[in-house]
């Protein structure tokens, strides 16, 4: 019987952290939610969670070197997940109420408000998901929860990206006012701005896709 993927749920403050946990459980990881570093480098996957502000998210994880765990992460090519913030932060910055705050830089690209009549886009939305996903396999046509008023609305990497000498990141898109990224696949780096922990079973779907490929 194969042994079960290690994934830590970065706890850094400001996270849906218990509800990530028990997701990732009911899909076969091995789960440890904690902010130790060591943990944090050492394990199958590292899942970064977030809710609230952008600027107060990227405080928290530089407060315990979050930072750097996840460079350092991708730079060994070592698997780690951004759910909703924990996406966002992966950018280069987030302009939150003209107040523009610096992200974790492994993305170009600034998060921003939606531009819709209705915000937050709090609600079950479809996503248009590229061809060749291995986070949304068997999950194309479903529905995932999102509650956010801010988000990426453009991708520049996937248009800089030499295509002949390197992978292009596959970029699921969704509606609200205007299209935005709500996920990115780009080499060890996944991330959601939904929250497939609160998605039902479609989100178990895509953890149990985003587990399965850490063996």
């Amino acid at each position: 019987m194969p042994s079960q993927s290690r994934v830590v749920v970065f706890d850094y403050g400001f996270g849906n952290v218990r509800s990530a946990v028990r997701a990732l459980e009911r899909v076969g990881a091995q789960v440890e939610l904690t902010a130790d570093p060591h943990a944090a480098a050492e394990a199958d996957g590292l899942v970064v969670p977030g809710v609230g502000a952008f600027a107060a998210c990227m405080n928290g994880l530089r407060e315990v070197h979050g930072d750097q765990i996840v460079d350092r992460r991708l730079a060994g090519g070592r698997p780690v997940l951004g759910i909703c913030v924990g996406m966002q932060v992966m950018f280069d910055s987030g302009d939150e109420h003209g107040v523009r705050a610096d992200g974790l830089g492994e993305w170009p690209g600034v998060v921003d408000r939606l531009e819709a009549d209705v915000v937050p886009h709090m609600g079950w939305s479809t996503v248009d998901v590229p061809a060749g996903s291995t986070l949304f396999a068997g999950l194309e046509d479903e529905r995932f929860y999102f509650v956010h008023s801010y988000a990426a609305r453009s991708f520049p990497l996937a248009e800089s990206v030499d295509a002949q000498r390197f992978a292009r990141p596959l970029v699921t898109w969704s509606e609200h006012g205007g299209r935005f990224v709500a996920a990115v696949e780009n080499g060890p780096l996944c991330a959601t701005q939904f929250h497939p922990e609160k998605s039902g079973d479609a989100g178990a779907g895509l953890l149990r896709n985003w587990v399965a490929s850490l063996r």
